[in-house]
């Protein structure tokens, strides 16, 4: 069978989790294989990275620097293999999150972020033959959650003490935002825009209402 990646980007308290969850085992009722994982994360090494990245100060280029090395582990290690064996890939976040928060929210230039993004996602074996040196592996549909800042500084207030990204204010996300907004209108075809500040069983449905569109669930 076809593979597939999914990816599931926003700000966070937006609530992907739950609906990462429930996509796998919708996917799984239908005999796939499923490989759900995260970013910064995914591998042994990435995952060290990411507690740096979550925890440790650094300035903006720093950040992004660690975030595409974790996320190049994660490409040749995890997804793929996972991607060249048919399976199902729902990752929870990838390249777009380093554009809302590295770029949106941090500042970092866009140039440098899309550098970034053709040497970490390039693969020159999955092009061989071409007149382009690399195919950059992007998602085939990208659930974006969006949420007003408000309302999610809200429920994380009542989730968990905060690690240096959700320690950020208002304003910070309100640009994170806006960033996801901006890369969703350059792939439109690929973004899936959520209403995750609706109730559960209403995200769910757009959620899966995206899935179906791409004759993906029955």
């Amino acid at each position: 069978m076809d593979s597939v990646f999914i990816t599931f980007e926003g700000i966070d308290g937006a609530g992907k989790s739950s609906h990462m969850q429930a996509l796998t085992e919708g996917f799984q009722a239908q005999g796939r294989v499923v490989t759900v994982t995260r970013e910064p994360g995914g591998t042994p090494l990435a995952e060290q990275l990411r507690d740096l990245v979550l925890n440790a100060p650094m300035d903006g280029l720093t950040e992004a620097l660690l975030v595409f090395a974790a996320r190049r582990d994660h490409v040749c290690q995890v997804i793929r293999p996972a991607l060249a064996r048919g399976e199902v890939v729902l990752c929870d976040r990838f390249s777009d999150s380093s554009f809302a928060y590295q770029g949106g929210g941090q500042g970092l230039s866009g140039a440098v972020l899309a550098q970034l993004e053709d040497w970490v996602q390039g693969d020159k074996g999955a092009a061989e033959g071409k007149d382009d040196a690399f195919a950059v592996l992007q998602p085939d549909l990208t659930l974006w959650f969006d949420l007003t800042p408000a309302e999610a500084a809200r429920r994380l207030a009542q989730a968990r003490a905060p690690d240096r990204f959700e320690a950020r204010g208002e304003d910070f996300f309100a640009r994170v935002r806006k960033a996801y907004a901006d890369r969703a209108q350059t792939a439109p075809q690929r973004f899936a825009q959520i209403d995750a500040g609706a109730p559960r069983d209403a995200v769910w449905q757009q959620v899966s209402d995206a899935v179906r569109s791409k004759g993906w669930l029955a």
